[in-house]
């Protein structure tokens, strides 16, 4: 629940330090309003943070510590995970960094476990050189899943579109065998619930796109629309969810339909990802829904060719730090409206009070 009397405490992580992570998350937090909205708690060292300051010219105070105790609000945090320097290289692939940027998100991850962090805003990571014996993940999300409890879905949110995903990071070719009508159910439950509990809509209406190209042509391009997909759709009708489709992935987006539904669950990466960057591209956010925690990321990755340049945009990682503020508000929201909606209804009668209890 929300901590009385403190301002959301915003976990960061710095993701891979020879790409444009610790860029963006300085002028991110160099912005005036970020104090008045949460405390930020950087997962770092101070002298890498020093570094990186100096080396882009930004004004940006911050308090250094070595206990997550001694989190100080109304200031920029930077957690010690590490003291040691570490050689920056910008714009090249590198195990070190990669060692780096998993010890500063194992370790806000720990903190976001423990409730010693309210939400967890995570820079971009280089999967490749993050891969140790303590982690063998294709990304966050799956390290996510494993360490917290839900059932994670990768949901891609911007102003004017939300869009989930049936398979996230699974390869084109097992994309038809992973997608089972279990599947299905699982994440078009994870998307309603996330819009009910962390985006405030009440009857949530869903798009579903297919598997196959135009929905399979009655089976000439494949029939696990017609014998996976259709018949689980009509199944999660019954049991009273607004959800429509399948719709064809080719012109959903282009002919704008997109716009009548409060979300999209896409069927792969590529059928969601690439409409949405091409409709959001810089102003969107990465949200793992499903989880009893929550996590924001930006909408790009690592961006190797302009590291260190001093080009890279923060927009992004702005919107995913005031995305994870906004979503854990409405989280709360509903708490306590659930909760006040299963406390029995009491009135007194005479001297006795008599109880109608809510079923």
């Amino acid at each position: 629940m929300m901590k009385k009397d403190k301002k959301i405490r915003v976990g960061i992580s710095i993701g891979d330090l020879n790409g444009i992570g610790l860029e963006i998350i300085l002028k991110s937090l160099s912005q005036s309003l970020i104090l008045d909205c949460c405390t930020p708690v950087i997962f770092g060292s101070v002298k890498t943070i020093s570094y990186a300051k100096r080396h882009f010219d930004l004004q940006v105070k911050f308090q250094g510590i070595d206990r997550l105790e001694g989190i100080v609000d109304d200031k920029i945090n930077v957690f010690n995970v590490w003291k040691e320097p570490v050689n920056i290289n910008w714009g090249q692939s590198s195990a070190t960094t990669g060692k780096y940027a998993l010890k500063s998100f194992q370790s806000a991850v720990k903190a976001l476990k423990s409730d010693t962090i309210d939400v967890l805003v995570t820079a971009p990571i280089d999967k490749a050189t993050v891969q140790s014996d303590s982690f063998t993940f294709p990304g966050h999300t799956d390290y996510l899943n494993k360490e917290l409890e839900g059932k994670p879905m990768m949901l891609m949110v911007s102003e004017s579109l939300r869009i989930g995903l049936l398979t996230d990071h699974v390869p084109v070719k097992d994309i038809a065998s992973a997608i089972t009508p279990e599947l299905i159910k699982d994440k078009t439950n994870t998307l309603y619930k996330t819009l009910q509990q962390d985006f405030g809509i009440t009857k949530p209406k869903i798009a579903l796109l297919s598997i196959n190209p135009h929905i399979g042509d009655n089976g000439v391009i494949g029939k696990e629309d017609d014998e996976v997909l259709i018949p689980t759709l009509d199944a999660i009708r019954r049991d009273g969810k607004i959800v429509y489709g399948p719709y064809a992935a080719d012109s959903f987006f282009g002919s704008e339909n997109y716009k009548s539904f409060d979300a999209i669950l896409a069927a792969y990466h590529d059928q969601g990802l690439i409409p949405f960057k091409t409709l959001s591209f810089g102003k969107g956010v990465n949200y793992t829904a499903g989880l009893d925690k929550i996590r924001t990321s930006p909408d790009h990755g690592t961006a190797y060719d302009i590291a260190g340049k001093n080009k890279a945009n923060p927009q992004s990682f702005t919107a995913a730090i005031f995305e994870a503020l906004n979503l854990y508000r409405k989280r709360e929201e509903y708490y306590k409206l659930t909760a006040n909606m299963l406390k029995p209804l009491s009135k007194k009668v005479g001297n006795k009070k008599q109880v109608n209890k809510v079923e």
